[in-house]
């Protein structure tokens, strides 16, 4: 049972408006204004993926961060409202955010 029946049993009168717009997780609904930066960097001599200028809660992107690194099989971690990944996987990413509806923007390289 989803949230609209348990919403129908407690209130069987109300009627939603066609105002009233359900938003479901998989729908490619993006609420960030600017675009998602994407750049590549070296540290210690080995390459790391960095995203930055997420508007999102915390929880919304340590969630964001673990299904980037399952899809691409990487490590990486999510510090200071950075996803940081190991290796150089860009266009990968890009495509994968694009594909759930972020704007990216790529720096660098």
């Amino acid at each position: 049972m989803d949230l609209e029946d348990q919403l129908k049993r407690l209130f069987p009168d109300h009627e939603p408006s066609k105002e009233d717009k359900v938003v479901h997780k998989n729908d490619k609904i993006s609420l960030q204004e600017a675009p998602i930066i994407c750049k590549f960097e070296k540290r210690k001599g080995k390459p790391i993926t960095i995203l930055e200028g997420f508007e999102y809660g915390k929880t919304d992107l340590k969630a964001l961060a673990k299904e980037l690194k399952t899809k691409l099989s990487v490590g990486g971690s999510f510090k200071d409202g950075k996803i940081i990944i190991q290796g150089n996987y860009r266009d990968k990413i890009m495509a994968i955010l694009k594909d759930k509806g972020f704007g990216v923007k790529r720096v660098g390289g």
